[in-house]
């Protein structure tokens, strides 16, 4: 009847965050006793918070039986973590989570919400991810920066031709802004505006299974994501380039918020012992511990036992 938020009950806001939702919704609940497990890396960008939330919602509906939506249940998890914790994120991980099929990747419209599912099954590659294990840093406050900066240039270019967002201009429309907006904010808007669309160039390469051309887009990115919007650190870097110096890597970038976190490589399986010998000289040159997990295109969440 009471559920608050509580800085220090940590991570337990998140289910909290739902049942909160839920009762809005108009669903009661009494006592309820919760065990949660799990193996996914906590604040490194990797959704750990969203498969929190999204699993809450699920296991609260199928214990309770309840007639609830799945579009509720995506609401329900995303609030939880904005709303009630006040998190700035996107519903990007927690739609996934609840929708994600195997073997493929999905296409979001974040304005939207429209998606589509991209067949992901290429024989002895895989997708691998890097964790730094560089400490957190304040990069939330960084972010929110960078937001502010993206709006404030949009209201500039709205002036001049109509969008709501920077994905509604080009490249073209930020270079004739050229000494009309300070150079840093229209570098980090043309960051925005060019991976708009390496997205849309890294679907078509997904669906003609151009590999190469998909890898050689995730390394723009990263490029970018390093020299104009300026969320990289040299550790992130570092993974980076050796990923690139090796035979059978297709591409390697950033994934996640910056600042730390993680890299994320498409390489061909036969090429991942070679990358994973490099990591001791990662933690040789800046002390940390480089962690290794294999991913695969999985499906999104599912009762286990009913």
């Amino acid at each position: 009847a009471n559920i608050k938020f509580k800085r220090e009950d940590r991570w337990a806001n998140l289910p909290k965050g739902v049942m909160e939702q839920f009762i809005h919704f108009g669903y009661a609940f009494h006592g309820i006793d919760m065990t949660i497990s799990g193996n996914v890396p906590q604040s490194i960008g990797l959704g750990s918070s969203a498969a929190l939330t999204v699993a809450t919602a699920y296991a609260l509906k199928n214990l309770f039986d309840l007639s609830i939506s799945e579009t509720q249940m995506v609401q329900a998890a995303f609030l939880a973590e904005t709303s009630f914790i006040g998190n700035e994120t996107e519903i990007t991980d927690t739609l996934t989570a609840c929708v994600a099929k195997k073997d493929a990747v999905l296409f979001l419209d974040l304005r939207s919400l429209k998606y589509e599912f991209i067949q992901f099954k290429f024989p002895d590659v895989k997708l691998l991810v890097t964790n730094s294990n560089v400490p957190q840093t304040p990069g939330q406050n960084e972010l929110s920066d960078r937001k502010r900066i993206c709006a404030e240039c949009v209201e500039f270019l709205s002036r001049r031709k109509s969008g709501q967002a920077l994905r509604d201009f080009s490249v073209a429309d930020l270079k004739a802004a050229m000494g009309l907006i300070p150079e840093s904010t229209r570098r980090m808007c043309m960051h925005v505006v060019q991976e708009n669309q390496r997205v849309l160039d890294a679907k078509q390469c997904l669906m003609t299974g151009d590999l190469p051309a998909l890898g050689k887009l995730m390394n723009r990115s990263h490029e970018s994501l390093r020299d104009d919007f300026e969320v990289s650190c040299p550790e992130l870097d570092w993974l980076v380039k050796r990923a690139w110096e090796i035979d059978g890597v297709f591409g390697s970038r950033i994934t996640g918020t910056g600042f730390n976190g993680c890299t994320v490589t498409l390489l061909r399986e036969s090429a991942i012992d070679k990358y994973a010998e490099r990591l001791e000289e990662y933690e040789r040159i800046f002390g940390f511990t480089a962690e290794l997990f294999i991913c695969e295109p999985s499906g999104g969440v599912k009762i286990l036992f009913p």
